[in-house]
């Protein structure tokens, strides 16, 4: 991996992370009897922020495919990119 990919992959790493700390605070919620206010609420946190990484590689990707000359073997075309963004909504 280049660098460049690795500066702009580390904010989305790091949501993944904050994420996968969210949802294991969950499982151990639900494990602990915890209230399901709680517990909903410690859900939705993960949920938002997984939400938020993919907007972040979405965004990325379209930045990427605009400022530089795409991957002949395997091109994004708009329609696509579209398409990736709305699977997020």
């Amino acid at each position: 991996m280049s660098t460049t990919a690795d500066t702009s992959q580390k904010p989305v790493l790091n949501r993944l992370r904050r994420a996968r700390g969210q949802l294991n605070a969950v499982i151990d919620a639900i494990e602990n009897g915890e209230k399901c206010r709680d517990v909903v609420i410690q859900l939705a946190a993960v949920s938002s922020a997984l939400d938020r990484a993919g907007f972040q590689i979405i965004s990325t990707a379209m930045q990427k495919c605009i400022g530089e000359e795409q991957d002949e073997s395997d091109p994004i075309t708009v329609a696509e990119l579209e398409k990736l963004f709305m699977t997020l909504a």
